[in-house]
């Protein structure tokens, strides 16, 4: 007799896998680190065996779990077919950031406003983004960075101008820069910032790479035994001295007693996104209305005004 395996464990299972930290799983799944915990020690239970073991603050698996991962993931498409080939075309599949970022946010305020859309929103990662999920056929729409200089856009995806998130420095109390109400552009140089989301090989840090081409900022994307989640990222910042880190205007950054949050100006950094759909989304009819509100949300105007990589400002200023 088999199994009844639990596909919430096994989803949590092959998240960890791929993003190697119980946090970094959480907020992909868009659920708290202790219920990844739970499925996985649930699984684990039902299968007799330990299918991760912790190496040096990153996660591994085991003999016995990298024999069961392939089929997890297996497994997980197969229901995802299922799933699909019932629900209702209707539904338009979101990929954005995480759950805290400027796009999640701004698709929680449209779906306000639109409270009959049929959209679905699917959380992406650091290690998979949502320019990935998009171009490869995983969502219908995505929030992401359009320009990659070594991975261009394919050409069976589109990119409008979505929304310009511009970037404050984050520092602890007892950083030199805390009582400060601005830093300029130039006074980033020399600073350490540590943003552990750009070190992976994404269009995120192929930003970063280029702000500290441009300002002289250090980047510093080391993994810690605290795991990348945003609160995690303020406890470290907030007892560091030298350690920065940046927040976007709109994304929502936990609050944290000991953090102090700077405006960057003359100019200020901006993280650009954009609005990308496959070609095949084109007719759908859930994305005319998501593209009219982005047409009249996003200020595209104050790319005139704001750093960002040069050869994403030609998308916001054409």
């Amino acid at each position: 007799m088999g199994l009844d395996l639990d596909l919430s464990a096994v989803r949590a299972m092959v998240a960890v896998s791929d993003e190697g930290q119980f946090g970094l799983a959480a907020s992909v799944l868009g659920i708290s680190q202790q219920a990844v915990s739970k499925r996985i020690a649930k699984l684990e239970g039902q299968l007799g065996t330990r299918l991760f073991e912790r190496r040096a603050g990153n996660i591994a698996l085991t003999a016995h779990g990298a024999r069961f991962f392939p089929h997890a993931r297996s497994v997980l498409a197969t229901a995802d077919a299922a799933v699909a080939a019932v629900l209702d075309s209707q539904v338009l599949r979101v990929a954005v950031h995480g759950a805290d970022i400027a796009d999640a946010n701004l698709m929680r305020f449209y779906l306000e406003k639109h409270p009959n859309a049929e959209v679905e929103l699917i959380m992406m990662g650091p290690s998979t983004t949502s320019r990935d999920a998009v171009i490869d056929g995983r969502v219908d729409v995505a929030f992401a960075r359009e320009h990659w200089g070594t991975r261009p856009l394919p050409a069976h995806v589109t990119a409008v101008p979505a929304y310009l998130d511009a970037l404050h420095l984050l520092v602890g109390t007892g950083h030199s820069l805390a009582s400060r109400d601005h830093v300029e552009f130039d006074d980033l140089d020399g600073l350490t910032a540590w943003v552990p989301g750009a070190g992976f090989d994404s269009e995120v840090g192929d930003f970063y790479r280029r702000l500290s081409d441009s300002c002289g900022i250090t980047i510093t994307t080391e993994r810690h035994p605290g795991g990348i989640g945003f609160t995690n990222i303020l406890d470290r910042i907030a007892d560091s001295t030298t350690l920065v880190t940046f927040g976007g205007e709109g994304t929502t950054t936990p609050w944290h007693p000991n953090i102090r949050r700077i405006p960057i100006v003359d100019p200020t950094p901006a993280y650009p996104m954009a609005l990308l759909w496959r070609n095949t989304a084109a007719n759908h009819p859930q994305l005319a209305a998501l593209l009219d509100f982005i047409a009249t949300s996003c200020d595209a105007s104050a790319a005139t005004t704001l750093w960002m990589p040069e050869a994403d400002r030609a998308l916001f200023t054409r």
